[in-house]
């Protein structure tokens, strides 16, 4: 939510809303190229916003996991990104710099990230022509009130942002933006909000549609109840899907990952398995970009007996106080915020602007076929010998494990999470 100072108790304000849904499983998957060709942007990808991408992810992460170490964790990191670099277009002056320091696109020229942006968004839509994956973003606006034509047209040229205004008095608009989150979550999401308060004057909306199954999938018929072992000591009986293959595998020092691919394998699930005798805290706090890109590039294929839970998450956190925390504390900020860049330049609101929450909410539900995820933000891989072969390596996540989905191509990570107790669907 972006909010109008004013001295007066009936505030003016902004929410900007950033609504992410991921949704992976399907038979028969297609690609949605509405937005690409709406963003016709030849090139290749920025290195750069990936990386930063990457870094700003696991740091988003990481602080998150410093108040919920002892519960299931899921995020899009990638929707919480998007909403920012859609609010970043009406930042100015230290409030601009403290937001892309956060989003850690320092290295990008200010006036290369939106075509950046766009540009990664093109692409994820056309990586793996066996998923579907659609990108849908709108800014509905009160009636009465102009907003800064040059930010409006921003949102529009590299985010496709569809522009509409409403009268938030008529009970019938939260009907209409809900509406618009359910066709475009394919009725996954069939509803943000309960109500419009008088302060509300923008809402800014950003929905990802993602659907795909593993490239190979369990059968079901090998699916067994088998012990998980909790942090806690405790341990729960929960189905275990199990399948012997080639997948591609590394043998860290205290762990063990593997990636399993969807499609066409340009989109896959990483999952890191620290060893029963090591502390799976003290691995994630070895865990940042810089340990994630080392280890996933020693990835190699070869042939494991893979089990993994199935399991339903689902997990939500107001995210103000860790954006605070990571540098971006002058945008929550009534005096010091700056987006005046939402203004047209002599019109006044009443006050100035500034942010004042961030809430993200997620789903993860991974089966024999393949994942099914979502995410709210508000703002919300042989050799022949004559000796027998040894058996092939174990991969039994049957303890607490790390696990993300990420973008082989553009090596963009969507989502990423801990799963402490399988059974359990909402930590909350």
């Amino acid at each position: 939510m972006i909010k109008i100072k004013h001295q007066n108790l009936n505030k003016l304000s902004i929410i900007l809303v950033m609504f992410g849904l991921v949704l992976f499983i399907c038979t028969g998957c297609e690609r949605d190229t509405d937005f690409q060709n709406k963003v016709p942007l030849p090139g290749t990808i920025n290195p750069d916003v990936v990386t930063a991408n990457t870094k700003f992810g696991f740091n988003l992460f990481n602080e998150i996991r410093k108040t919920d170490q002892d519960k299931n964790i899921f995020i899009s990191p990638f929707s919480v990104s998007v909403a920012l670099a859609m609010t970043l277009n009406g930042a100015a002056g230290e409030t601009e710099q403290a937001m892309i320091n956060t989003l850690q696109l320092q290295n990008i020229d200010t006036e290369a990230i939106n075509p950046d942006y766009a540009q990664l968004q093109q692409t994820l839509l056309s990586s793996d022509p066996k998923v579907k994956l659609t990108i849908a973003n709108s800014l509905w606006t009160r009636q009465g009130y102009t907003f800064n034509p040059n930010f409006l047209q921003r949102n529009t040229e590299f985010f496709d942002a569809e522009i509409s205004t409403l009268d938030f008095l008529d009970p019938n608009s939260v009907h209409t933006i809900n509406q618009w989150v359910n066709t475009n979550t394919k009725g996954k999401i069939p509803k943000i909000l309960e109500r419009i308060s008088s302060e509300e004057v923008l809402f800014l909306i950003n929905a990802i549609y993602f659907k795909g199954s593993w490239q190979t999938e369990f059968d079901p018929s090998n699916t067994r109840d088998k012990t998980f072992y909790l942090a806690t000591g405790d341990s729960k009986q929960v189905p275990m899907m199990s399948r012997t293959g080639g997948y591609p595998y590394y043998q860290g020092e205290n762990f063990q990952a593997v990636s399993l691919p969807y499609g066409d394998g340009k989109v896959s699930m990483y999952i890191f398995l620290p060893s029963r005798a090591s502390d799976f805290n003290t691995f994630l706090e070895s865990l940042n970009a810089e340990s994630w890109e080392n280890w996933v590039s020693q990835l190699q294929i070869q042939k494991v007996r893979v089990q993994i839970p199935k399991f339903k998450l689902k997990y939500g956190i107001g995210l103000t106080d860790v954006l605070k925390v990571l540098g971006m504390g002058v945008a929550f900020n009534p005096v010091l915020a700056d987006f005046s860049r939402m203004v047209p330049t002599g019109v006044s609101f009443g006050g100035d602007l500034f942010i004042t929450r961030v809430t993200h909410g997620a789903i993860v539900e991974v089966d024999e076929k393949g994942t099914v995820a979502a995410a709210v933000t508000f703002v919300g891989a042989g050799a022949g010998i004559t000796s027998v072969p040894p058996p092939p390596p174990e991969f039994i996540a049957d303890r607490p494990f790390f696990f993300a989905i990420r973008d082989n191509e553009t090596k963009t990570v969507l989502f990423m999470g801990t799963v402490l107790d399988p059974s359990s669907e909402d930590p909350q």
